[in-house]
C-alpha cells in the first residue's frame, strides 16, 4: 500500500503514457472487469518516490502479483535478477507478443522473472490479448518506446 496519494492529475500522465495498457501483460484497461492501479515500480518502502518517473500502469492482476518486489530468482541460473522496470527499459528489448496466440515470450532473464513473478501468461491473460489483437476493433498502439502495434 502506497503511503502518498496519488492525484487524478498524475493518475491521468500515467494512464495516458500508457494509452490505458498494462504496462506488463499489455492488457487494456477496456477490457478488465476492475480498473487498473497507479503501481510503483520501486515501492516507497524501498526508498523510491511517488512521481511520474517511478509509476507504471498495471492491471490488478499484474499488480496484485507483483505487490512491493522488485526482484525474483532466475529459474535457469538461480541468480537473481531483478523485474522489467517500464520507465527505464525498453518492453521489446525484454518481451515480444505473439499476436496470433497472445503468448508474450520472454527475450532475457529480466523479461523471464517478470513474466513469471507477474503470471503474465494466464491462460485468460493470453485469451483476452489474443482476441484483442485479432479483433482490430481497436488500434493496439503501445506508448514510446515499445512502438508495438497489432
Amino acid at each position: 500500500m502506497s503511503k502518498s496519494y496519488i492525484s487524478a492529475s498524475l493518475r491521468r500522465i500515467v494512464g495516458d503514457r500508457a494509452n490505458g495498457c498494462c504496462e506488463y501483460c499489455l492488457i487494456p484497461e477496456a477490457l478488465s472487469l476492475s480498473s487498473h492501479h497507479v503501481d510503483h515500480v520501486i515501492a516507497e518502502k524501498h526508498g523510491d518516490h511517488t512521481n511520474s518517473d517511478n509509476l507504471a500502469l498495471s492491471c490488478s492482476l499484474c499488480n496484485q502479483a507483483k505487490g512491493s518486489d522488485i526482484a525474483s530468482i532466475d529459474p535457469n541460473t538461480g541468480e537473481t535478477v531483478r523485474l522489467y522496470n517500464p520507465r527505464k527499459d525498453t518492453w521489446t528489448n525484454h518481451f515480444s507478443l505473439q499476436v496470433d496466440s497472445g503468448l508474450i515470450q520472454t527475450q532475457t532473464p529480466i523479461g523471464l522473472v517478470t513474466v513469471k513473478l507477474l503470471r503474465i501468461n494466464r491462460p485468460e491473460s493470453i485469451r483476452v490479448r489474443q482476441i484483442y489483437c485479432q479483433s482490430k476493433a481497436m488500434t493496439y498502439k503501445l506508448p514510446t518506446p515499445y512502438d508495438f502495434s497489432c
